[in-house]
């Protein structure tokens, strides 16, 4: 893992998906007889702000989608107290959790065993990249691409090795040597003056009558470096199902089509991390059955898009969706005194029934 996240594709992916998916707002919201009201307090009030006292809500969930994108699995211990009320998540480290099936009232569930405890499947919470057969083990997402992931470092030490040694590729030294120490004297030397010319910037070197300088390896230009630099880009964007544009390739990027990604990554990259991670707490915090839900808010996404959100917000109004005050409580703005109604435009009215129309007809 450490040497995969030294590739900056890599890197950015897994920053990026688990920073998005992190700065989300999540709440809580119970089910009413008139729709859904949001829960303000036990984990209601907690769970967007520190989920214990030592960790905020934003890093234990960028850890957690981190070790998910990285390892293939992220592992978190819900704390309850005497009376069964959820106090705390904490974090655990996946490496050092043993997953194994075990049998509750006759229904096979899996254990989490620590190197000191041992947790039922209802105390965990479990996120998964990709499981395999037995339900158990984890795909990792870097370890099950590995080849893909070392071409990308490969070609990274190959362009640091060549630029290091000023550009110039591996060679042989042909000449008329008398003896084999001779041959790697001559070797050594122009060994040392090819460097020395490479700090200074000099691009010629002088080399006795007979003897003969050849180049065997490629140049970056003839291994098209840069091309397979921008292939692995690629490779490892499929690998998270990331539109390129996000790992900063935008070599095909125009306005229209980065646009298009932007959407593309909401609607089929972000959305099933969202959901699963809505579902897996659902279950283990609150049960198969309740009338509490843990919801991530995607409408933040649009935060730093005034325009866009201010369209929409007038939208929702003019529309009867949300009252001005609904919307200016989203905004963190003070209520109106007169913002609780519904409102609709008017202006929409059946041929000849607008004011003046139908007098004049008369």
């Amino acid at each position: 893992t450490e040497t995969a996240m030294g590739v900056p594709a890599v890197w950015a992916a897994v920053n990026f998906i688990s920073g998005t998916l992190a700065s989300l707002p999540i709440e809580v919201y119970r089910k009413t007889d008139g729709g859904s009201e949001r829960v303000s307090n036990g984990i209601g009030g907690w769970i967007d702000r520190a989920v214990n006292p030592a960790l905020s809500s934003f890093n234990w969930r960028k850890y957690t989608y981190e070790q998910m994108l990285t390892g293939g699995r992220s592992v978190t211990l819900i704390v309850r107290n005497n009376s069964g009320e959820i106090t705390d998540l904490v974090p655990l480290d996946p490496t050092t959790v043993q997953v194994s099936n075990a049998t509750v009232d006759g229904y096979p569930t899996k254990s989490y065993r620590t190197s000191t405890q041992v947790y039922a499947a209802s105390d965990i919470i479990d996120l998964t990249f990709m499981v395999k057969h037995n339900m158990l083990d984890v795909r990792s997402p870097l370890a099950t691409h590995r080849d893909v992931i070392g071409l990308a470092i490969a070609a990274s030490r190959y362009g640091a090795k060549a630029f290091q040694a000023g550009g110039i590729p591996p060679a042989v030294l042909q000449g008329p040597f008398q003896s084999g120490s001779a041959a790697q004297r001559a070797s050594e030397d122009v060994a040392k003056t090819t460097a020395k010319l490479a700090r200074e910037g000099r691009p010629i070197m002088a080399l006795p009558a007979g003897h003969e300088l050849k180049s065997i390896g490629f140049s970056p230009n003839e291994m098209q470096l840069l091309e397979l630099q921008r292939f692995c880009i690629e490779q490892i964007a499929r690998i998270y199902s990331l539109p390129p544009v996000f790992l900063q390739d935008l070599t095909r990027g125009t306005y229209s089509n980065t646009e298009q990604q932007d959407l593309h990554f909401v609607k089929h990259t972000l959305r099933r991390w969202i959901e699963q991670t809505e579902q897996e707490m659902n279950l283990k915090l609150f049960g198969r059955v309740s009338d509490l839900s843990v919801r991530y808010n995607v409408d933040s996404l649009l935060r730093g898009d005034l325009k866009t959100r201010m369209e929409a917000h007038a939208t929702s109004i003019q529309n009867g969706i949300r009252t001005p005050n609904e919307v200016r409580d989203l905004e963190d703005l003070e209520a109106l005194a007169s913002g609780d109604d519904l409102l609709i435009q008017g202006a929409t009215v059946p041929i000849g029934s607008q004011t003046g129309v139908a007098d004049a007809n008369a």
